[in-house]
């Protein structure tokens, strides 16, 4: 079962800065989740659409310029990263998932991605990109099929994971409360990864090994892996 640093080693760092995602790196995540949006067509690395819960600015992102982001501490003195400095800190020392949030996400994603690729020779295939908008997961794949893509939900569909296949999507990735033996099984007669968020404690760890998902999102990467072995 892979460990997935939810937006890096969050519980004991800042949640999305380069700090908690070079921590994550050191404590062997198997992989980084992190939550972007579009801000004068530049990706930046933030969960909210307000500034308030996780830095020291007030207000929507969409009222700063990114000259202005850019002067907001994000915790410990970080400040709030685009989505190329991540990629130039990780470089494939471990899977990427990618998650978009907000509006006017796919023509800036697909822009870096090709920057990526040409400047840092980039490997897209260690890229997962996620959302709930399962409308732009569809516009992704018919702009780059290769590209792996992850459908988030919120709720248990009734028809299991078929609406991830239906996307073509390489991955679902649902809540710990909805996870039981049926759905495990019907994503794997789909072929389809499954990543459950957000796991921390001990008995939920071991009982979703126990079920067989693919890979658990998680605040503390290190002592989670301690507590699987």
């Amino acid at each position: 079962m892979q460990i997935i640093a939810h937006r890096g080693a969050s519980g004991e760092y800042p949640e999305n800065t380069l700090l908690a995602f070079r921590q994550a790196l050191a404590q062997g995540a198997d992989a980084i989740e992190l939550d972007v949006f579009a801000v004068e067509r530049e990706l930046i690395v933030i969960h909210d659409p307000h500034l308030q819960r996780t830095t020291n600015g007030r207000g929507s992102i969409y009222q700063h310029s990114l000259v202005q982001l850019a002067t907001i501490d994000a915790g410990a003195g970080e400040p709030i990263p685009l989505l190329w400095q991540v990629l130039q800190l990780v470089q494939g020392r471990c899977w990427l998932n990618i998650e978009l949030k907000g509006a006017d996400t796919l023509e800036p994603l697909l822009k870096l991605l090709q920057r990526a690729e040409r400047e840092l020779n980039y490997d897209l295939n260690s890229l997962l990109i996620s959302s709930f908008n399962h409308k732009l997961l569809a516009a992704i794949k018919a702009a780059r099929p290769e590209l792996k893509t992850g459908a988030l939900t919120a709720s248990l569909p009734t028809d299991n994971c078929a609406f991830a296949a239906q996307l073509q999507a390489y991955s679902v990735h649902c809540d710990a409360g909805f996870i039981d033996a049926a759905l495990v099984a019907d994503a794997k007669a789909r072929q389809l990864q499954l990543y459950v968020y957000t796991v921390d404690e001990a008995d939920d760890l071991a009982r979703l090994k126990a079920l067989g998902v693919d890979g658990v999102f998680t605040n503390y990467p290190a002592r989670s892996r301690k507590l699987l072995t």
